[in-house]
């Protein structure tokens, strides 16, 4: 007995970091072919999509933090952006996974200031949250050490598309929020142009993205709206605010985005160090719960953007590494309050956005219909990811993407080669009768990741080798032109696109919906209709708990919120009257077996 006993012990020690070592093993052997694999034109609209996707949100969700505590700036948001996606370019086990400025951790840093400032001696800031984020960086590597990221097959769904929910409804408020303080900050006049550009920058996109979608006009053109139609208004948007009459009003005071014309300056022209060990003892132990809550934030947001960036509509081929990824955030974690930066953290809707801009998209054999059936997930609206960009396969993409001896596995020239073949033998008849378009590779590469960060990045003054290029003085002047209307826009644009792409959204739409317009092949009627009703109220008091936690003096614990939705889903939902068919419909994993293989499979 007391050598069993002795044996489990030992057996106990030998998993600490196998998770890691694990995930550093698997993917080791693509690391070369993640480099060469980014020679494919779909890299290039991937990096421009979701610089502008990620960049300007992080500056904009700053905006609040910048302007309520004067301990943020611009250069510090942006050099937080290029850690994030340093690290995840060089050593991340996804390094599809965009991270960055985030609304929960703006909010976290918010109410941590607003609860420092409260206190009759306040302790430094910066020093506060830098202890806060040592300690979270403390919990992220103990618990990726003893392979507690395996509680991530636990996750399903439900949890995933009502967090999703929570963060667009987030996106939408700050929209709000900063039109709204227009008003305030400048004329009548100037809150007015504030809301018709945000507008312009809402509607604009969704333009691109039905042309992008719709059959009409040439192949090229309509993969040139999906591609860059985000980014393209967002350059004329805010070109126009300097047209004629509207001149006048933008160049107001606060029309435009805070800058600081200096290069590489933090705010307050503080040192870059945040000398945190200056702490006084007694702050010290008091800032350890926040560093728990922030860990508790990092681990449910990270884990949960990593899933849906790998969602199982994507034909992913390459390992995964949660165990190592969220190793690595404890790090960049604790560089961000060594430096004085809001901590990046995964992006939703950013990051599986990215994953759906480098999808390739082609023709699957005739009999493998069950590709675009709900459970094998080539749905991308339904699943949580709306296709923003128009993807569609040619030889010449797939040729750049040969992975040379690692071809076979990546399975990138495999897959996509097969649907070319098919399509050659396709007769007249068959031809009259398109096959359904689906995913049938991504571009699995570091690339576009590290690119979006580089493109912050270049050569700063003599005695530096390199910076950030949006942190050196020119870029910060043409920051400075851009109005914050065009920011609250793309917040609302970014929000509505996840809605749209939201599963919670689509039981609402299937619920009003004619029955007589549904297609008979809809697996929600197989659901009974009470069900549907249930599943949706359970989501939407998830969301609004949520929500409303935030809109509060105790919204340090809306992390808290968030991750009792797993045990909802496990423990309360299946007593409610659901067959098993039922809840395999409304809910299931959300990667692929192969990608939960990581953390020891789905439940």
């Amino acid at each position: 007995m007391n050598g069993a006993g002795a044996g489990g012990k030992k057996q106990w020690y030998k998993k600490i970091g196998w998770g890691i070592w694990k995930d550093i093993k698997a993917r080791a052997p693509y690391y070369g072919s993640d480099w060469t694999d980014a020679w494919n034109y779909r890299v290039v609209p991937a990096t421009w999509f979701i610089f502008f996707a990620n960049v300007f949100p992080g500056i904009a969700f700053s905006l609040d933090l910048i302007e309520t505590t004067g301990q943020y700036g611009v250069q510090e948001v942006l050099l937080s952006s290029f850690m994030a996606a340093f690290f995840a370019a060089f050593f991340g086990g996804q390094p599809l996974l965009i991270s960055g400025v985030t609304g929960p951790i703006t909010v976290f840093n918010k109410v941590i200031y607003d609860i420092m400032e409260s206190r009759a001696n306040p302790p430094v800031y910066l020093h506060f949250i830098g202890w806060v984020y040592l300690w979270g960086a403390i919990f992220h590597w103990i618990v990726a050490l003893v392979n507690g990221v395996s509680l991530l097959k636990y996750v399903t769904r439900f949890s995933c598309e009502t967090f999703g929910f929570y963060v667009a409804a987030v996106y939408i408020q700050y929209g709000i929020q900063v039109v709204e303080r227009q008003f305030t900050e400048s004329s009548v006049g100037a809150g007015f142009l504030g809301i018709l550009l945000a507008i312009l920058m809402l509607v604009t996109p969704h333009y691109f993205t039905a042309v992008a979608e719709s059959g009409y006009v040439s192949k090229g053109f309509r993969r040139f709206c999906g591609d860059y139609g985000m980014p393209i208004t967002v350059i004329a948007t805010s070109g126009l605010a300097y047209w004629g009459y509207f001149n006048g009003a933008v160049r107001e005071m606060n029309m435009t985005l805070p800058v600081i014309e200096e290069s590489f300056v933090p705010a307050n022209n503080r040192a870059w160090l945040v000398r945190f060990w200056e702490l006084p003892a007694e702050y010290v132990g008091i800032a350890c719960p926040f560093g728990l809550v922030l860990f508790i934030l990092f681990y449910f947001d990270a884990n949960v953007s990593s899933l849906i960036a790998q969602g199982t509509e994507f034909p992913l081929q390459k390992p995964p590494g949660f165990h190592w990824d969220f190793f690595l955030l404890g790090i960049t974690t604790f560089i961000a309050g060594l430096l004085g930066l809001p901590a990046p953290n995964g992006l939703i809707p950013q990051a599986p956005l990215h994953t759906a801009s480098l999808v390739i998209m082609g023709y699957e054999d005739e009999d493998r219909t069950a590709v675009s059936t709900p459970t094998t997930g080539s749905r991308f609206r339904e699943e949580g990811v709306e296709p923003t960009q128009s993807f569609e396969m040619d030889q010449a993409q797939l040729g750049a993407s040969s992975r040379g001896g690692k071809s076979d596995r990546s399975g990138l020239k495999r897959r996509s080669s097969r649907g070319v073949q098919e399509s050659a033998k396709m007769s007249e008849k068959e031809v009259e009768e398109p096959r359904k378009e689906v995913p049938v590779a991504v571009v699995e590469q570091r690339v576009s990741n590290l690119a979006q960060g580089v493109l912050c990045k270049s050569s700063l003054r003599s005695r530096l080798m390199t910076g950030l290029v949006l942190m050196t003085k020119p870029f910060q002047h043409v920051l400075g032109l851009i109005p914050k209307g065009v920011m609250a826009g793309l917040f609302w644009y970014m929000g509505t696109a996840a809605l749209l792409s939201s599963g919670v959204t689509k039981l609402m739409l299937y619920l009003i919906r004619d029955r007589q317009k549904t297609s008979p092949s809809e697996p929600l009627n197989k659901v009974r209709r009470s069900r549907i009703l249930i599943f949706l109220f359970i989501e939407l008091i998830g969301f609004a708990a949520t929500f409303a936690i935030t809109q509060t003096i105790a919204a340090i614990g809306f992390p808290v919120i968030i991750s009792l939705l797993v045990p909802v889903r496990l423990y309360i939902v299946p007593r409610l009257g659901f067959t098993k068919e039922e809840l395999d419909i409304l809910d299931g994993p959300v990667a692929s077996e192969f990608t939960l293989e990581s953390v020891g499979g789905s439940i």
